[in-house]
């Protein structure tokens, strides 16, 4: 029983931690009220301004509780609340947008032309989407001594992307590793 009573505690503390008190839920004494338009109506008893509220037809929200003294807005706290979650769903799918992955596709000096032409036509349906592409060729054992070779397929794998995608950072060995990297076009 005793758990039963802490999990609901639990829960209402965390709902009350998105919503902000309205009308009868406010437990501050006088409060600074502001009107439906922005207009400040001026330091009111909370009984005067939940009647001016309920004259108005909408909803006392308490806004700063931790001001002196403490600040309420008269409003449509239902429309307050779409809006508000109408933003945050905008920012978040900005967000998703900016942290496109980044797909690494593997390339070598000797690939074959199948093999090839499989990872092109895998890179142009990732750069359709929108997302970069990173391209990378491991050089091993003696393939060292020729890097020419690597950032020729690299190149050749970015001329025939070039309908799609843009080079933003040139082929560049780093240790045993060259990379570049494709956009794609806006």
């Amino acid at each position: 029983m005793f758990a039963l009573f802490n999990c609901v505690e639990v829960l209402s503390i965390a709902k009350d931690k998105n919503e902000m008190p309205i009308n009868e839920q406010i437990k501050v004494a006088e409060l600074m009220v502001i009107g439906p338009n922005g207009e400040q109506m001026g330091v009111k008893r909370l009984e005067d301004a939940l009647t001016l509220a309920n004259y108005a037809g909408l909803d006392l929200v308490l806004m700063s509780g931790n001001a002196v003294p403490a600040v309420g807005k008269i409003m449509d706290y239902n429309k307050y609340r779409y809006e508000k979650q109408k933003k945050l769903k905008e920012s978040q799918k900005k967000q998703r947008e900016s942290n496109k992955d980044v797909k690494e596709y593997q390339l070598s000096p000797n690939i074959d032309i199948h093999d090839f032409n499989t990872r092109k036509k895998n890179a142009y349906d990732y750069l359709v989407k929108g997302h970069k592409i990173k391209v990378s060729i491991r050089f091993k054992g003696r393939r060292i001594d020729r890097p020419e070779l690597g950032k020729e397929v690299m190149l050749r794998f970015a001329d025939e992307l070039s309908d799609v995608s843009v080079i933003e950072a040139q082929p560049k060995l780093e240790g045993r590793t060259m990379i570049m990297l494709l956009a794609p076009k806006k």
